[in-house]
C-alpha cells in the first residue's frame, strides 16, 4: 500500500519572515552574500569552491551560454553552460569564459582577407562585437593581416561591396604585442599608444588573441567578480548520464570549475553511475547532481560523491513535471526538508554538502525565503532569461519586448532529451516543459544588483549579515490567501500600474 505523507507541501509565496531586531550593524553594505557551493569538512570551508553572491544561473539553452556567463560571473555568480547541445560547442563556449579574463581574449569575431564590408556587418550584427580580425583563413588562429573597426567606415558614404581589405587598419600600422607577454604590460602598451585593442601574435604571425582597453575598465567596475588562481572568470557546465565519458574530458580540457549533472529527476542509478565515474577518473572534479525533493534522494545522491545537490521539481515557470508525470514537491517544503538532511548528514558524517534551490521563484524576496529556509545557493531560468545577454533575441510581441524562452524538456530542446529513463535511442514521447517568452527586462547588472539590494534589505531586518547567521535565525510565518492580498497594494487606483513579477 501507498505511504501518504501527512504534510503538506508548500510554495513560498504561502510564508514570510518574522522580523528580529534590526542593531546598527545591520545595514546593507555591510551584508556578505558570499557561499560554498561545494562540499567541504566541517572546519575547511575556505577549501570549498565560492562564490560572490548566492546566484546560479539554469542549464539551459535559452539562458546559460558564454555572454551570460562572462556577465554574471563579473557580478560575482555562476553560469552553467547548457549541455544540450555538443559536447565540443559546450566546451568552446568554456573556453571562450575562461578565456575572457585572462585578459588575451580569443577573438569570435574574424573574416578572411576576401570578405566585403557586407560580410562584416553581418558578422558584427551576429557577434554584437564592432572589432573583427582579418586572417589569411577567417579564423581565429589565422595570420592577421589587419584589423576592421567601426571607425573604419561610414555607413552613408561606405558601399557595402567594398573590400575590407581597402578598409582594415593592415598589420604593417598596427600596434601589436608578442605572445607570451604579461597582461599588465599589454595594458601598459594600450595605454602609452591609446589604443582600444591590441593584437597578440606568435612569431609566426598568426593571431592569439587580443586584449581590450574595456576589459582594463571592466576590473575597476566588477569587485566582486568571481576568479580562478589563474585570475580567470568562474563557469560551471552542465552534463547528462549518457554521453559524459566523452564530454566530461572535453570541458575540463576547456578549463571548467565545476560540473552539474542535469535532469528532472536526480534520484536515479544513472546520476550515481556518473558521479562514480567522475570521481574514479578525475577526483580533484567538482560535480552537482539533482534534482531531489526529499532527505532520501539527498542521502544518495550523497553518498555517490556528489558535491551540491540540487532541490525542486516542477517548480519552474516553464516546467510541466509535475502535470505530466505527477511527480514533485511545492519548493518551499523541498528546500526545507533537504535542508534538514543535508544537516543531519553533516553532524554523522562532519561533511557538509551545499544544496542549491532550483525553481519556484516568482519574486526577488522568494530568494531570500529560499536562503532562509536552508539553501546555500539558487539557480535561476526565467530570471536571467529576460536580460540582453541571454542567448535569445529581444523581439516586439503584442507591442512590448520579450525574449524567447523554453524548458530543456520542450519540443524545442527535446533533440537532446536529458531526462534520463534508460532510453539511449533519445526522442521522448511527451514534453516535460513549454515554449514561451518571458518580459525583456535590460542588462544584467543592474537587474542582479537591484534583487541583492532587496535581499540584503531583507537579511538587514532579519538581524543577519551572512546566509548562514540568516538561516540560523530566520523565523517564519505561514501566510492566508487573504493577507497575500493585504501584502500587496489594495483598495486604491493605481495611477501606475507596474507588474512586481520577475
Amino acid at each position: 500500500m501507498a505511504q501518504i505523507f501527512n504534510e503538506e507541501s508548500h510554495t513560498f509565496s504561502e510564508y514570510l519572515l518574522i522580523p528580529n531586531l534590526t542593531t546598527t550593524e545591520c545595514q546593507s553594505h555591510n551584508v556578505n552574500l558570499k557561499t560554498a557551493i561545494t562540499r567541504y569538512k566541517v572546519g575547511e570551508r575556505e577549501k570549498a569552491l565560492t562564490i560572490n553572491i548566492p546566484l546560479v544561473s539554469a542549464i539551459m539553452q535559452s539562458v546559460s551560454n558564454h555572454t551570460l556567463a562572462i556577465a554574471l560571473a563579473k557580478e560575482g555568480g555562476l553560469s552553467f553552460i547548457y549541455g544540450s547541445q555538443s559536447a565540443e560547442s559546450e566546451a568552446e563556449m568554456v573556453r571562450m569564459v575562461k578565456s575572457y579574463k585572462a585578459g588575451i581574449v580569443s577573438s569570435d569575431s574574424n573574416l578572411p582577407i576576401d570578405s566585403t564590408l557586407a560580410d562584416a556587418l553581418k558578422l558584427k550584427k551576429i557577434s554584437g562585437h564592432s572589432t573583427i580580425a582579418v586572417t589569411d583563413d577567417g579564423t581565429s588562429s589565422g595570420k592577421l593581416l589587419g584589423l576592421l573597426t567601426s571607425r573604419d567606415y561610414r555607413l552613408s558614404r561606405t558601399n557595402l561591396d567594398t573590400p575590407i581589405k581597402n578598409l582594415m587598419t593592415p598589420i604593417e600600422r598596427l600596434v601589436t604585442a608578442q605572445d607570451g607577454i604579461t597582461l599588465s604590460e599589454a595594458n601598459d602598451i594600450i595605454w602609452e599608444h591609446k589604443l582600444n585593442q591590441l593584437p597578440i601574435i606568435d612569431n609566426d604571425g598568426k593571431l592569439i588573441g587580443l586584449v581590450f582597453r574595456k576589459d582594463y575598465d571592466s576590473h575597476k567596475d566588477h569587485p566582486n567578480e568571481i576568479l580562478d588562481s589563474r585570475k580567470r572568470l568562474l563557469v560551471g557546465a552542465g552534463i547528462n548520464t549518457r554521453d559524459y565519458m566523452e564530454r566530461v574530458p572535453l570541458l575540463i580540457e576547456a578549463g571548467v570549475d565545476v560540473l552539474c549533472i542535469d535532469s528532472s529527476d536526480g534520484f536515479s542509478e544513472w546520476q550515481y553511475q556518473t558521479i562514480k565515474w567522475i570521481k574514479a577518473n578525475y577526483p580533484d572534479m567538482l560535480v552537482g547532481a539533482g534534482n531531489v525533493v526529499d532527505a532520501d534522494g539527498f542521502n544518495y545522491l550523497a553518498d555517490a560523491g556528489a558535491d551540491f545537490i540540487k532541490v525542486g521539481i516542477g517548480g519552474g515557470s516553464i516546467c510541466i513535471t509535475r502535470e505530466t508525470k505527477g511527480i514533485g514537491c511545492g519548493q518551499a517544503t523541498a528546500v526545507y526538508n533537504v535542508a534538514k538532511a543535508r544537516d543531519a548528514y553533516c553532524a554523522k558524517h562532519g561533511v557538509y554538502i551545499p544544496i542549491c534551490s532550483d525553481g519556484g521563484i516568482v519574486h526577488d524576496y522568494h530568494m531570500t525565503l529560499a536562503l532562509a529556509m536552508g539553501a546555500d545557493f539558487i539557480m535561476l531560468g526565467r530570471y536571467f532569461a529576460r536580460f540582453d545577454e541571454s542567448p535569445t533575441k529581444r523581439m516586439m510581441v503584442g507591442g512590448k519586448y520579450v525574449k524567447e524562452y523554453w524548458g530543456e524538456g520542450s519540443n524545442r530542446a527535446r533533440n537532446w532529451q536529458r531526462y534520463d529513463e534508460g532510453d539511449t535511442k533519445g526522442g521522448m514521447l511527451f514534453e516535460e516543459g513549454v515554449d514561451s517568452y518571458v518580459p525583456y527586462a535590460g542588462s544584467l547588472a543592474s537587474n542582479v544588483q537591484n534583487s541583492l539590494a532587496k535581499i540584503k534589505a531583507t537579511m538587514c531586518s532579519v538581524g543577519s549579515l551572512t546566509i548562514p547567521e540568516l538561516q540560523a535565525k530566520a523565523r517564519l510565518v505561514r501566510v492566508s490567501a487573504t493577507s497575500i492580498v493585504e501584502g500587496g497594494a489594495h483598495d486604491v487606483i493605481l495611477k501606475n500600474s507596474q507588474s512586481i513579477d520577475l
